[in-house]
């Protein structure tokens, strides 16, 4: 089973995780254009990794992305995975739930959706919806009729069946990564603005993106509770800070790569039986030259 190693960005297990101290901003030296390269590099690299994952058959990969609104969620998937074969990535985004799935358990909606072995899927936004948003908006559980009336209890037991959940897939040889991009609400301001100013980017923007930005305060007392109760060894968090698109890119698949490289796969040595049947076939092969 997978297992996280030490990271300076690694939301650790012990529940000490603070996302108010978390920084938002680079922490190292390099410059925008540096990260930029680096990514570049990386992505390549993840396609190779990706395709001896394809060839390996043993691994599944999960991506979660979970942030507040303009924090890059959608231009980090799509420059991180740009070296990746489509017939190897699926991604996934989870919004409004339709009325089909509201009339199943919070995990029913995206177990459809979990990566094969060899493949990679990527969850745009995901079960973690159900002890963020709807934590922060209650009133978004009527329409689950849960048999029980809702109490603060409900969180922490969402939280302990997610941790279930994401320990049962890790055990079958799902790798699971969770990356929390933690943008700072001055940049958050700043790319509203951005969308507004440009009519490329209208659609991008709801005039409701305002009114969960006032709720700041409760979006990330939810995320510390979340990130804490289920960062684990097996399916851990990390606070990617959000604020230079380049670095945060660059960081994500990084972090990605270094757990595809810990799972040593690569393309499967053929039997001697193998060897001997690829024998006979150049054989055949050279035999019918031209």
């Amino acid at each position: 089973m997978f297992t996280a190693k030490p990271h300076r960005l690694l939301v650790p297990e012990s529940g000490s995780f603070d996302p108010r101290k978390a920084s938002t901003e680079p922490d190292d030296d390099n410059k925008p254009k540096e990260w930029k390269e680096l990514l570049e590099t990386e992505a390549k690299a993840l396609g190779d990794l990706q395709y001896r994952l394809f060839a390996d058959g043993r691994y599944g990969v999960l991506l979660i992305f979970q942030a507040l609104d303009a924090a890059g969620k959608d231009g980090t998937i799509r420059h991180v995975f740009a070296g990746i074969n489509p017939c190897g990535l699926h991604v996934a985004s989870f919004k409004q739930p339709s009325r089909t799935e509201l009339a199943h358990d919070f995990l029913w909606r995206t177990t459809a959706a979990l990566p094969e072995r060899g493949t990679i899927a990527v969850f745009n936004r995901s079960y973690y919806e159900e002890v963020l948003v709807v934590r922060v908006h209650p009133e978004f559980l009527a329409a689950q009729r849960l048999p029980e009336p809702p109490s603060p209890a409900l969180w922490a037991a969402r939280h302990r069946a997610i941790v279930e959940h994401e320990r049962h897939l890790a055990l079958q040889g799902t790798v699971i990564l969770k990356f929390w991009l933690n943008v700072s609400k001055k940049e958050q301001r700043k790319r509203f603005l951005e969308r507004i100013d440009d009519p490329a980017r209208h659609w991008k923007f709801r005039v409701g993106d305002i009114d969960e930005s006032e709720r700041w305060d409760d979006y990330l007392d939810a995320y510390h509770d979340c990130l804490n109760a289920t960062s684990r060894p097996w399916a851990p968090w990390y606070a990617i800070p959000a604020d230079n698109k380049h670095y945060m890119r660059w960081q994500v698949a990084n972090l990605i790569n270094a757990a595809l490289g810990e799972l040593g796969v690569d393309f499967p040595r053929p039997s001697a039986a193998d060897e001997a049947a690829l024998r006979q076939a150049r054989a055949r092969l050279e035999t019918h030259e031209g």
